[in-house]
């Protein structure tokens, strides 16, 4: 079945980066009618407090609450993220499937290596994808536009940012779902998730539009020149 192109593929480790990362972002593009997709590479099985059930379930209320397109689970070993064939194969699939314009994974550098090896599998991915000969999943061959990085624990200088003023709270209710994580429970046990997480992010949002000239933004990192004479979805700024 040939699907129509979609403009954003967002990539994470687990069900919660993406929206750490870029949900202000995904809200305000999904609000300006831009189709969007989030792969999760792994159920986050080995996650301190919740259930591979639990966390499915919360990821498929965040991505309504975002006003995702679709969201789809690739499977993958938590903590078992490593350089595969298989796994770059699959990655590809994906990003050939859907066509996006733009793809975005986790910055590279991070607390946790499940996001790093994130970052490097979906590098590999999206330069295989555009190449005509490599094999994967039988799909045609796709080069998107761009790779950009968002971050989850890390607060690196960004080379990208995006306006999410109007978003905060957007972001804020999409991380909301995610009970199991950032809301210790009965049977839960603290975790940097659950001591004041979710006010270390809206804190470093703010400080990336302070340096932007706005209330609230989101960085993104590149790892290649994005022209400013046009905007990631190839439109005249």
């Amino acid at each position: 079945m040939k699907l129509e192109q979609i403009d954003i593929l967002a990539f994470g480790a687990h069900a919660d980066d993406v929206e750490i990362g870029m949900a202000g972002s995904i809200y305000k593009w999904a609000s300006e009618g831009k189709k969007i997709v989030i792969c999760d590479l792994t159920e986050a099985e080995l996650s301190s407090n919740g259930t591979v059930e639990k966390r499915h379930a919360e990821a498929k209320e965040a991505a309504q609450r975002l006003h995702v397109h679709e969201r789809i689970n690739l499977h993958f070993p938590d903590r078992g993220l490593f350089m595969k064939e298989e796994y770059i194969k699959r990655i590809a699939g994906v990003i050939r499937r859907y066509k996006p314009i733009v793809v975005f994974a986790p910055f590279w550098e991070d607390r946790h290596p499940d996001h790093g090896n994130c970052a490097a599998l979906v590098k590999e991915a999206f330069f295989s994808a555009g190449i005509q000969k490599y094999e994967a999943d039988g799909q045609s061959v796709h080069k998107a536009r761009q790779l950009l990085y968002y971050f989850i624990n890390s607060q690196p200088r960004p080379d990208v940012a995006v306006d999410i003023s109007l978003f905060i709270e957007e972001k804020l209710f999409a991380l909301r779902a995610y009970e199991s994580q950032f809301m210790k429970g009965p049977n839960g046990v603290e975790t940097v998730l659950t001591n004041g997480y979710l006010e270390r992010i809206e804190a470093r949002e703010r400080l990336y539009g302070l340096e932007t000239g706005v209330a609230f933004a989101e960085g993104f990192k590149t790892d290649r020149p994005l022209l400013v004479n046009n905007n990631i979805f190839g439109e005249g700024l």
